[in-house]
């Protein structure tokens, strides 16, 4: 299936009142351990509001959980080698949430299942104007990327810079970061992350 063809009626809300629930975390406990208030919580719960990227994740992590992990369907990947265009799972938060969110979206297509291998693999598509939030995040592992096309700012830790076509990076992800397309074309990166904590 597509990213295209994915959809849009998956529950957010009760997959991560789920998620919290059965590792027995109150909201008020999930809320202290990821940083986000009380209030966050309750509202994605409840599907009242749209979670940024680097707010999810930093929920999430709290748990933990995995953001390919949390939109995974039910069923187990086989493993398998190869994969057609057509099969990559569509991480798009916007298009996973099946509401229209303010600003340009971010599309991260995973190559495989990451639950079953040691590193995960991502197809990203930043629009202009997209961004992975406004606050940075970060997570456990390593995190390498070359931008195929485009330009993107990359911001890690206390460093920024602009990369161009051609250009990458590779960084310790526990270290605060966050990419933004400030930029007038589309920028797509091929990254992968290890292990595969995003």
């Amino acid at each position: 299936m597509s990213g295209a063809e994915l959809t849009p009626d998956i529950d957010i809300g009760q997959r991560l009142r789920s998620a919290r629930t059965d590792r027995n975390l109150s909201q008020r406990e999930l809320a202290r351990k990821s940083g986000v208030t009380n209030g966050l919580i309750s509202q994605i719960e409840q599907n009242q509001t749209n979670p940024t990227i680097s707010s999810l994740k930093r929920i999430l992590d709290a748990i933990p959980m995995t953001l390919a992990e949390f939109f995974s369907s039910q069923e187990a990947a086989e493993p398998k080698p190869f994969f057609r265009a057509a099969e990559m799972r569509e991480l798009n938060l916007a298009r996973l949430l099946g509401r229209r969110t303010k600003g340009a979206q971010v599309s991260l297509r995973q190559v495989g299942d990451s639950s079953i291998h040691s590193i995960q693999m991502l197809h990203e598509r930043y629009p202009p104007g997209a961004d992975t939030g406004e606050e940075m995040y970060a997570h456990t592992g390593e995190e390498a990327g070359i931008v195929v096309s485009g330009q993107i700012e990359l911001t890690v830790g206390s460093d920024t810079c602009v990369l161009q076509a051609g250009d990458g990076y590779l960084f310790d992800s526990r270290l605060p970061h966050r990419f933004h397309n400030a930029f007038a074309e589309e920028c797509v990166i091929v990254s992968a992350c290890t292990p595969p904590t995003f």
